[in-house]
């Protein structure tokens, strides 16, 4: 084990370069995800006759793959298709649309877990289904997903360093470089990995449960 030299200006510079990447990936991916999960998950929970069954199908075969099989379509079947993206692009594309459908069923659940009374006292106030479900059901339900859909965050970011084998020059990607060139520097590496990864997704844990209590107010 080297730990002076492993992390050396040039190899902690090398690190943070990856760690920034992965940061615009995970970034991206958890807004789009967000917003298309969101869409989706209220889609399903307003049964629209076809479409909500339609796009259940979809998300049930989605969530039942591996996250790395979609990174693999993405970025090598796609381009068959006459869909170009590069490597960065592939990586968000892949994580966007499993997390998205992960996070649908995340908030489909929330949605179905409020009490049909809460949408009836909502209707007979005069408000639209919309209103009804945009100013009552959804901000009850927000409390009971959210715990859930940081944890589906938190493990978006750990399954960055899925990308590594597409090469996509991120966080773990640059460390495997790193210890490439130097068996001595495997244990130092993984050090350095447990430690941003750590700090990334705890720093995300202790937002989310700031929201939960600003929620519960």
């Amino acid at each position: 084990m080297d730990f002076t030299n492993a992390f050396s200006w040039m190899n902690i510079r090398f690190l943070f370069d990856g760690l920034l990447i992965t940061l615009e990936v995970a970034v991206l991916s958890i807004i789009i995800s967000l917003l298309m999960g969101t869409l989706l998950g209220v889609l399903r929970y307003l049964k629209i006759p076809a479409v909500s069954k339609i796009i259940g199908f979809i998300i049930d075969v989605i969530r039942n793959l591996p996250l790395l099989l979609i990174i693999f379509f993405t970025y090598f079947a796609l381009p068959q298709l006459g869909i170009r993206f590069d490597i960065f692009w592939s990586t968000v594309a892949a994580m966007s649309i499993f997390e998205s459908a992960m996070i649908s069923e995340i908030i489909r659940g929330g949605l179905i877990s409020i009490p049909k009374g809460q949408t009836e006292a909502g209707l007979s106030t005069g408000l639209t289904k919309m209103q009804t479900l945009w100013y009552i059901v959804l901000p009850q339900g927000l409390r009971t997903m959210l715990p859930s859909i940081v944890s589906q965050l938190i493990a978006l970011i750990k399954d960055t360093s899925l990308a590594t084998i597409i090469s996509l020059p991120e966080l773990t990607h640059n460390a495997k470089i790193i210890y490439g060139q130097d068996t001595s520097y495997v244990i130092p590496m993984f050090v350095a990995l447990a430690l941003f990864y750590f700090v990334i997704c705890y720093a995300l844990s202790l937002l989310s449960k700031r929201l939960e209590v600003r929620l519960a107010k």
